[in-house]
């Protein structure tokens, strides 16, 4: 029997036993859960026992996980598609030096981050400025990795700005750029273009549309440019002075980019020091990742809860609830993190998977979403596993009655999903209001919550730069650890090309161009609606 057999028959023969049962252990909640940089997180509220774990811990080490991890440190092309090195931890690393082939990667890594925090420093203190004097704004363009990740961060670090205020345009939509825009002063406006390849259509028309606004009134527009690029050529075509454009590497995807150039704008926002705490809690996490044994490591155990939830009960979504309205962004983060990565339908020799890939992964914060889709959680028909995330303490002491009402909430949506209501229960609640008969029992029926419903917590004391790098580091290990399992490649996207190069042919057609004859009959009457609406 596989471990893939073991663990389905365990979850089969154990799906009747309410997790809340588990609890008659009074050691379960310390048993199952990891205490490690900075962190609690808590899996005692899931159907995971004692044998579940030791399974799943067997799955972790059958598929090679330590190999793998070990090879991704290291440099080694992983990224196996494109055959490419996957180190973005390199980005944040602590060692002297990480030798890939034949070439320290760690020194241009230290030289470009020198030269991001030299240009940082002059922007924040005045000795780079606009033709309007010391910039004001920052807007950073970009789409993917190269918006979700500042603009998340920047957004979740907002105690800490010291700097000008971030704006972040990603859609191609012009609404985008122009609302963006609209209200900021061209003269002390610095624009960054995130852009790897200079060639990404959205992030390149955005670019031209800023260009040409910040030309209407400023003399030289693009001396109030910088890029996040490594196409030197194509920066310089654009106009942007070889001293503003920071460049990166091959082995570092998109969503992973954040620790580098693709970071420019919080560090602006921040400061270098600021931004260097996030780089050491990621490192941390790094460094407990590769260090800790399974059973007690946070990356490892996240990503197995995730298996255990989605693979083995075949639950297809997760939800991601920070009670933490400053991370507020970080769903849609992960969403992409989780979703482009081990969105998958191969495996990495090519053969389809024989089960489900990652889960559709969504979620807003607490208490929002309590007013929103928790009706779903609590009473639909769909199980959805839960991944709450708070913060012991807030950033504003004079509103602390205000956090401890949050994490009240917080803790009271885990344990009523864990709980829930009986009938018996339900029908006490509607006869202490004075209903009787069938109307109490009609009444009744609709309060009842089946209960017995998943959930994870993370713990933290404050969100800082440095408890932010660990919590990224964590799920960015977290998928990895899910890709390995399931044994696909967690590092490319391909996924993403075939709408690109379809949306570059059909744009003639939407100008009144050929047809052709490539395209179906609904995308033909749909272009050519388009066309007559634009007429009139």
């Amino acid at each position: 029997m596989t471990i893939w057999n073991a663990l389905s028959r365990h979850a089969t023969a154990t799906a009747s036993r309410p997790i809340l049962t588990l609890f008659d252990d009074p050691k379960r909640a310390a048993d199952f859960s990891i205490e490690a940089c900075n962190f609690l997180f808590d899996y005692s509220k899931t159907a995971i026992d004692s044998e579940a774990r030791a399974l799943l811990l067997q799955l972790a080490e059958d598929s090679g996980v330590a190999a793998r991890r070990e090879a991704m440190f290291a440099g080694q092309p992983i990224n196996e598609t494109e055959d490419r090195a996957v180190l973005h931890t390199a980005l944040r690393a602590t060692q002297d030096q990480l030798i890939v082939d034949g070439r320290d990667v760690l020194e241009g890594v230290r030289a470009t981050r020198a030269r991001m925090a030299a240009f940082a420093r002059d922007l924040r203190e005045g000795r780079f400025q606009g033709q309007g004097g010391a910039i004001s704004d920052v807007v950073n363009i970009g789409i993917g990795g190269s918006d979700l990740g500042p603009a998340m961060a920047t957004l979740a670090l907002a105690p800490y700005h010291t700097g000008p205020r971030c704006h972040f345009v990603s859609n191609v939509d012009g609404a985008h750029v122009h609302d963006v825009l609209a209200p900021l002063n061209p003269e002390t406006t610095l624009i960054i273009v995130a852009s790897k390849t200079f060639t990404t259509a959205e992030t390149m028309a955005n670019a031209a549309s800023a260009r040409a606004w910040m030309a209407r009134r400023v003399a030289d527009p693009v001396a109030q440019f910088a890029a996040v690029s490594s196409a030197p050529e194509r920066t310089a075509a654009f106009g942007i002075a070889p001293e503003r454009v920071f460049g990166f590497e091959d082995w570092v995807g998109g969503r992973y980019s954040l620790w580098g150039p693709v970071g420019l704008p919080l560090m602006l926002a921040i400061g270098p020091t600021h931004f260097e705490a996030m780089l050491a809690g990621a490192a941390e996490m790094d460094a407990h990742f590769r260090t800790a044994p399974f059973a007690r490591n946070l990356p490892v155990m996240l990503a197995l809860v995730g298996i255990w939830h989605n693979q083995i009960q075949g639950h297809a979504t997760r939800a991601v609830l920070p009670y933490d309205q400053r991370l507020s962004r970080l769903p849609a983060y992960l969403q992409q993190l989780e979703m482009e990565s081990n969105g998958k339908r191969v495996a990495m020799d090519g053969s389809d998977l024989t089960r489900n890939s990652g889960p559709v992964v969504w979620g807003e914060p607490g208490t929002n979403g309590q007013h929103a889709f928790y009706q779903l959680i609590h009473q639909g028909t769909r199980i959805v596993p839960c991944e709450f995330m708070l913060a012991a303490e807030g950033h504003e002491p004079e509103l602390d009655h205000q956090h401890r009402a949050l994490a009240a909430n917080c803790l009271a949506q885990s344990e009523a999903l864990l709980r829930g209501r009986n009938l018996e229960a339900a029908r006490a609640l509607m006869a202490a209001r004075g209903l009787t008969g069938a109307e109490l029992e009609r009444q009744a029926r609709h309060r009842v919550f089946p209960g017995n419903r998943p959930s994870t917590t993370l713990l933290y004391p404050r969100l800082t730069p440095f408890v932010l790098g660990g919590i990224l580091a964590l799920y960015e290990h977290r998928v990895f650890v899910e890709g390995v399992i399931l044994g696909i490649n967690s590092f490319d996207q391909w996924g993403v090309e075939l709408g690109k190069e379809l949306a570059l042919n059909l744009a003639p057609l939407l100008e009144g161009g050929d047809a052709g004859t490539e395209h179906d009959g609904s995308t033909l009457a749909l272009a050519t609606l388009f066309r007559r609406l634009r007429e009139h």
